[in-house]
This record gives structure tokens, sequence and C-alpha cells, in this order.
């Protein structure tokens, strides 16, 4: 017996809010999907408490802050120096702060999000993706040199993470409650890679063939994963979201229910406390935000017939 789950369409350009119906198997889940647009695509998107920050590909030199509960502007923090490549974006609550990649200047900028929002920076390789791990150190990836670097939050180095040979272009990493890794890459390899503490490949998934099947995929960027350890990964190129399973051996997509579907998937993050997960577009220029979404397992979706 299938029971239907409401998904919520709200576009905030729009007074009226649309709503579809669909199917969620078994599982009767309640989720609101909120759009945010923009005039630039997004390349970053994190939360902390009641802000939202979205980082864009643009000469602005400043992060956008929402509201959370409105998703309306409130302010801007200005960045001064961060280039139009800012391919990473993390909240750090413990140190009150946030970090954002700068690919152009291989710099790692960090802003205070209390008192004057002052920042500061640091020297690194060419950073794209980044994130706050269980120790508030800030986890960075260097593509170039093909390596993980933790540092303090003031940016002094604490540890480097060589990664294998096979891993030739790698973008977004997160941290598991195991202290492994995983990461997304392209080069000759599209693979989402579960990593030991030593930077070695446990497990993979995806290969060497592009394409729009489960077992192949283009261009990988953001990544996300839930309580039970199930990846979400950002398929650029076939333009939609992927939930790996915990053990790296098969996947499904996730739908969104958004006007004409996700266009350029780039960025993730999912707030477990809140339930939400965010997505930033590259060519749609937009965040999909969708709240009340406990975990990754219930969102295999399609239209209702």
């Amino acid at each position: 017996m299938h029971e239907f789950a409401t998904w919520c369409v709200v576009d905030l350009t729009s007074s009226a809010a649309a709503v579809t119906h669909v199917m969620a198997g078994d599982a009767s889940v309640s989720v609101v999907t909120y759009v945010i647009p923009g005039d630039a695509p997004v390349t970053g998107v994190t939360s902390l408490g009641d802000d939202v920050f979205v980082v864009r590909y643009d000469q602005s030199q400043q992060v956008e802050v929402y509201d959370a509960v409105t998703f309306t502007l409130q302010r801007s923090l200005s960045v001064p120096g961060l280039c139009s490549e800012s391919h990473g974006l993390a909240a750090c609550a413990s140190n009150k702060c946030l970090y954002a990649s700068d690919y152009c200047n291989a710099l790692v900028h960090r802003v205070e999000l209390t008192g004057s929002n002052a920042v500061t920076k640091w020297s690194v390789g060419r950073p794209m993706g980044l994130t706050v791990n269980s120790a508030n150190n800030v986890v960075v990836v260097i593509q170039d040199e093909r390596k993980l670097q933790e540092f303090t939050t003031h940016g002094t180095l604490l540890h480097t993470i060589h990664l294998q040979p096979d891993i030739k272009d790698p973008r977004e990493v997160t941290e598991l409650t195991s202290g492994q890794f995983v990461i997304s890459h392209r080069g000759m390899l599209h693979r989402v890679c579960l990593l030991d503490v030593k930077g070695a490949v446990v497990k993979s998934y995806g290969g060497t063939l592009l394409g729009s099947d489960l077992t192949k995929m283009s261009r990988l960027r953001g990544l996300a994963v839930d309580k039970h350890g199930n990846i979400l990964v950002a398929d650029w190129d076939n333009n939609r979201l992927l939930v790996i399973d915990r053990s790296l051996t098969s996947a499904h997509e996730m739908s969104m229910p958004v006007d004409g579907g996700l266009n350029g998937p780039r960025s993730l993050w999912y707030d477990k406390s809140r339930g939400r997960l965010y997505v930033g577009e590259g060519r749609g220029r937009r965040v999909i935000i969708i709240d009340y979404l406990k975990d990754f397992t219930a969102s295999h979706v399609s239209p209702q017939s």
C-alpha cells in the first residue's frame, strides 16, 4: 500500500505557492521545498543557526546571508579579495566563524560571525571544497596537489593527507563519525570514495565511463551524509542528485520537484539538526531548500500518476 507525501514548493519570486504530490513508496513523509533565486551561479551554501550563507560565482567579494525562516536576504558579509571561484563554504558553531575557499588566490578566508565580522586569511594550494571536522578544525581539499589539509581555526597547519595517484581532480570532502572521509573527484575516474584516515581508498562508487545510468556519473561536486551514512552527491552534468548507500554498492536518484528540475547542482549542505537540505545550482543559479528531510532513505520519489 502506497502513501502519498506532499511537497510544498514555494518560489520566493512569486506570492503564489505551488503544491506537487509525489509518491514515496511505503513511507509517509511531508517535505516543504523553497527556492531562493539569484543572478549568478551558486558555488557554496551552508547554514548556522538562523543564518543561511550563500556565495556565488561573481565579482562581489561578498557572502549573502539569508534568514533561515523566511529565506529573505538579510545582509551581506564583505570578504575583501575573495575571487569569483570560491568553491567551498563552511560554518563553525564552536569558533563562530565562516570559512570560504579562494581558488584563484590560493587562500582560505575566515570571517568572524560576531562583532565586526573581521576577515583573516591564510595561504594554501588551490583549494576546492572544505568542511569543519569533529575537532572543529577546517579540512580543505587542495586540488592541484591532490591532498587534504587540516588547519586550526586560525590557519595553523595540523595534518596533511596525500591522496592516491588515481584521484586526479578532488572536489569535495566530508568527514564521517568514524573519522574516515568521503570525497568526490573526477579526471579519468568520476567517483565517490571512502578514504581511511591515511587517505587510502577503502571503497568507491563510479568509474571510468561517463553516462547517466546509476553506475555512471559526470563532473561530481557537492557531498552530504545523513545519520545512517547514506551519501548524497551532486552529479553536475546529469542534473541530478544521487543517494549512494553506506556500503557504496548501490544508488538511487533523489527527485527534486522544482520547476524545470535541477540545473547543474553544484553545492550541498545538510543541516542534520533541522532536517534540512540545501542545494546550490550552478547553471540554474538557485538555492533549493528541502525542509523536514530526516534522512535520505525516503527520498526516492516519483510523480503521482
